[in-house]
């Protein structure tokens, strides 16, 4: 915590006063807790940090909530939900991206769904005034070092992914993406002047053994539960971090004889991504070949609209939220597709409760609704419904409101 205070004072100009930017104050006025019912005998109650954010953010977080809430209630599951605000909003609020008060709700909660953070009326902002400064802060100060980024081409839009369908259709990955380590955090890094009074722009990819063993054995686990195959992407014919990347998770294989390792330089992954991608299942690397693959994954499966994530730590909350951005050409407007983030609150439930059985309703409500033919427009094709976030949430309820119990 003190980490994180300290980054939000020295990053402020001498002029600003800590306490009064660093701060909501009287500025915020949601509901502190949002209490569903009132705990009952054999049910379970966890405080859910709610994180909107930017753009179509509060639209995505308001329909995932409304699910989360359904789907918990059929399962026994109770939730005091905390909306607090970052990114832009914050800006405009209190002058920072991420107030004290929001990062100590993300800290003392069980779980954190984020919207999204970000648009054109902040792109002007100095560095440390971006909204993605937030993001930022979360990811390094909660520590959540695995992101898990799933891409899975689903039956009934499987005619939508920009590839053939013969491509496309049985695509089902899980990127294992490094979150809080490379050339994102790598120091020295910055622009400065150099010796001939030109200016150079710094960044450095680096990564200690430990920061790799880690991730690579939650990669080895995660492939373990699936169909026992791991491809670990760098780019170790020209970087020195990835010579280390490789060495160290080949010489964890040996632990894990029930999965398949194999290794597969960046350049040539982002092109089997699309010539053959069913030959993948589970993937690693790092933070920056993470990030643009787990993307280009994303339009796979027909819309970045449809991925959710999940970044977890070694102890305390994980971090849940569509990979999707903050659209803010279509804010406001019913447009949003909030499957990405209702994904989201089901893998919340799973990775970050360990309640399987509420997050396996929200994943077959989701099955259903589409099954039904109800599309929003990023995902819509001939033949079926074309509907707002809001009708699109609606129905997935009516899903999960079957009151069948979800079987694991």
């Amino acid at each position: 915590m003190a980490s994180f205070l300290q980054t939000n004072i020295r990053l402020s100009s001498n002029k600003i006063v800590p306490g009064k930017y660093t701060s909501l104050n009287n500025k915020y006025h949601a509901p502190s807790l949002i209490r569903c019912a009132a705990a009952s005998p054999g049910k379970k109650r966890f405080n859910i940090a709610l994180l909107p954010g930017d753009g179509i953010g509060p639209e995505v977080i308001s329909v995932a909530k409304n699910v989360l809430q359904k789907a918990g209630s059929l399962e026994g599951l109770e939730f005091d939900f905390q909306e607090m605000p970052v990114g832009g909003a914050a800006l405009d609020l209190v002058g920072v991206p991420m107030p004290e008060e929001s990062f100590t709700a993300a800290k003392n909660s069980d779980a954190i769904l984020l919207g999204a953070i970000g648009g054109y009326k902040w792109d002007k902002n100095e560095k440390h005034l971006r909204p993605e400064m937030a993001l930022f802060y979360l990811r390094r100060d909660l520590k959540v070092f695995a992101n898990l980024r799933p891409a899975t081409v689903l039956p009934q839009l499987a005619d939508a992914s920009t590839l053939k369908k013969e491509v496309a259709e049985g695509v089902d990955m899980m990127i294992v993406r490094e979150l809080t380590g490379g050339i994102y955090f790598g120091e020295p890094r910055g622009i400065s002047i150099n010796e001939n009074g030109e200016e150079v722009g710094i960044s450095t990819e680096i990564y200690a053994a430990h920061e790799i063993d880690r991730i690579a054995r939650v990669a080895f686990e995660t492939a373990r539960k699936r169909r026992g195959k791991l491809c670990s992407v760098d780019k170790a014919n020209v970087l020195d971090a990835s010579v280390l990347w490789r060495k160290r998770v080949t010489a964890l294989a040996s632990e894990y004889p029930d999965v398949e390792l194999s290794h597969m330089y960046v350049d040539n992954a982002a092109m089997q991504l699309i010539r053959d991608p069913k030959q993948f299942d589970t993937i690693v690397t790092n933070n920056i070949f993470g990030d643009i693959l787990s993307d280009e994954a994303s339009m796979i499966t027909g819309s970045i609209g449809m991925l959710p994530s999940a970044s977890l730590s070694e102890s305390g909350p994980g971090l849940f939220e569509p990979i999707h951005g903050s659209a803010p050409d279509i804010a406001g407007q019913d447009k949003a597709n909030p499957l990405a983030t209702i994904l989201s609150a089901a893998m919340l439930l799973k990775y970050g409760l360990g309640e399987e059985k509420a997050a396996k309703r929200i994943e077959d409500a989701v099955m259903d609704a589409l099954s039904r033919g109800f599309r929003t427009g990023d995902i819509y094709s001939p033949g079926n419904k074309l509907v707002g976030c809001k009708e699109m949430g609606a129905e997935v309820l009516k899903s999960v409101d079957a009151k069948v119990p979800a079987t694991v």
